[in-house]
């Protein structure tokens, strides 16, 4: 019998008393459940270390226990309260801040699971089977190996804060009573929107799921759900606009992202989009090669590395999923809808890293909804299909549990970077430091070799360089590097190190006059008068040389090594004391 292609498959309309969801105990022991099964497959990471943009938060500043509330606050604050309260907590013991990151991401898959299991109620699943495949959607966000970055990585904690805000706005939308919102209910969303905004800005695309999610879903392919829920949308649209103009603000003002970056165009970075989006929907489907810092190039042309290819594939399924909305409306709505997810990091808009892993994480939702709806039309018994499913999700986080070794320490985790990117210098930079850290100098400086390659040395390339030969006592290649430096930005730091190691080299004459440039540079730099000190202590002048001592402890009271040097130049003056 022909049927009727005009009319939607799909369940009518979202309304009471099918809108509401399990009891509050249900997803109370889901969250529990949740919990252990992310603590258990995160334990390996949940000491590792903090990396890249870690490194450069509020609780890493030396000032860090003197900063107001608001320099805390002043940047994405619900996200910064969250890791001032780590701090206020445990310092910089990185065990808890990545243990709320396991506690966030457990809470978004339980929400996951709460708005997959209303879009199947939407297409008219009930029963056994829609809590399967439910609890199959939100078990795949808890343990994909995917998520990892996410999760281990501490300054993603952006990612899974604003996710929760983000689905739980979504999820009051989802099992409103009525067709229409209520007030109180657009009231919790726009709260809810608003604190998913302000704890990361690629959360502004919210209100235009929304509106997708009506006109597939209220009741079906037409305009009347957005015309019932206008009250919604007008002031979330002013809220809309607002929040893109903060956006577009912030990132005026970044050298990491936004249209000032002089090389790297909109035009470039949309064409690498193309072909970064096909490779997250991979990812997606087989998690291998997951790497912290993918080596992928930019797509100057159309043609660069083959992006119109991957521009026609990703037509060719726009196409697919809109031909059959009707057919397949939740792999139509979840294609579209992942492409939304993504535009505000994956479009026009040119960010540094023009590809990283932890950008799947709230377009995940999406395509959770395609793998459901091909699910759904698998007729296997419940229980065989229970089995198959929770088959999967044991060997996924099987292989989550072996990513996160890597992520234990900072050297398994920058060695597997540099070995999947090795033509890329950041990594190479970055294990040459963990190296450095760990006491491995002569390989630390062999990795910042091998670094400066691969990409023109920068000053802060070189300095770290000279330390890892200072460190490995090779004095001649750290002064080398320290000239090199100072050439590029001539630093009271770098002078100040350059006078360090010429006084190893028992070289006084040109190590007082680099030292006396570092002065001139910044009279309040410390280190400057511990390395003179050390000079005159090296030519038995230690009346000078406590001078120096003083002068530094002036400046830095807390100055470890200048009190342990100035200790000892008291001994020395007080032996000769008749």
């Amino acid at each position: 019998m022909h049927r009727d292609r005009r009319r939607p498959t799909a369940a009518p309309s979202a309304v009471a008393p099918k809108a509401s969801g399990p009891k509050w105990w249900y997803y109370a022991l889901g969250g529990f459940a949740a919990l252990v099964i992310a603590f258990i497959i995160y334990v390996p990471a949940i000491n590792g270390p903090f990396v890249l943009d870690d490194l450069y938060l509020p609780f890493m500043s030396p000032a860090a226990a003197a900063l107001s509330p608001r320099s805390w606050l002043s940047v994405r604050p619900l996200l910064m309260a969250t890791f001032w309260f780590n701090y206020s907590t445990s310092g910089v013991e990185p065990y808890w801040y990545h243990w709320v990151n396991i506690v966030l991401h457990s809470i978004d898959a339980v929400l996951i699971y709460a708005v997959v299991r209303r879009f199947l109620t939407f297409v008219g699943e009930t029963g056994s089977r829609r809590e399967l495949l439910s609890m199959f959607a939100g078990g795949l966000f808890l343990v994909h190996p995917v998520q990892t970055e996410s999760v281990s990585y501490v300054a993603s904690r952006s990612e899974s804060l604003s996710v929760l805000f983000f689905l739980a706005a979504f999820a009051i939308f989802l099992y409103r009573r009525r067709e229409a919102v209520s007030v109180g209910e657009t009231f919790a969303i726009l709260i809810l929107f608003g604190a998913a905004a302000l704890t990361k800005e690629h959360t502004v695309v919210l209100p235009v799921l929304l509106l997708l999610t009506d006109y597939y879903f209220n009741p079906g392919f037409t305009l009347e759900g957005i015309k019932r829920n206008w009250k919604l949308y007008v002031p979330i649209a002013v809220g809309g606009v607002g929040a893109i103009a903060w956006v577009v603000r912030t990132v005026s003002h970044s050298t990491s992202a936004g249209f000032g970056m002089k090389d790297l165009t909109w035009y470039e970075y949309l064409f690498t989009q193309f072909r970064a989006i096909c490779v997250y929907f991979r990812l997606f489907l087989l998690p291998i090669g997951l790497n912290l810092d993918h080596d992928f190039p930019t797509s100057r042309t159309i043609v660069d590395h083959g992006a119109i290819g991957y521009l026609l594939v990703l037509i060719a399924l726009a196409a697919v999923a809109w031909r059959y909305r009707r057919e397949y409306p939740l792999a139509s709505y979840g294609y579209f809808g992942c492409l939304l997810l993504l535009a505000p990091t994956s479009s026009v808009v040119p960010v540094r890293d023009v590809m990283v892993e932890h950008r799947l994480y709230l377009p995940f939702v999406c395509l959770l909804l395609v793998t459901v709806e091909f699910l759904r039309r698998w007729k296997a018994p419940v229980t065989n299909t229970a089995v198959v499913l929770g088959t999967v999700l044991l060997i996924l986080s099987a292989l989550t549990y072996s990513r996160n070794t890597v992520w234990a320490d900072s050297i398994s985790l920058w060695s597997d970077t540099a070995a999947k990117s090795p033509r890329k210098s950041r990594p190479r930079f970055q294990l040459a430091y963990a190296n450095w850290q760990a006491g491995r100098c002569v390989q630390a400086a062999a990795d910042y070799a091998t670094a400066a390659k691969l990409q023109t040395p920068d000053a802060r390339l070189l300095v770290d360089w000279a330390l890892a030969e200072d460190c490995a006592n090779n004095t001649s290649g750290a002064i080398e590097k320290f000239k090199r430096a100072a050439e590029l930005e001539p630093t009271a730091h770098v002078y100040s190190q350059l006078g360090m190691e010429y006084g190893k080299q028992g070289r006084f004459a040109e190590a007082q006059d680099v030292l006396d440039r570092a002065e001139k540079l910044d009279s309040n730099f410390a280190a400057t008068y511990v390395n003179r000190g050390n000079v005159y202590a090296a030519t038995n002048d230690y009346a000078r040389a406590k001078e120096q001592y003083l002068k530094a402890l002036a400046l830095d009271p807390s100055l470890e090594v200048a009190k342990k040097n100035l200790a000892v130049a008291n001994q020395r003056l007080n032996s000769r004391t008749p």
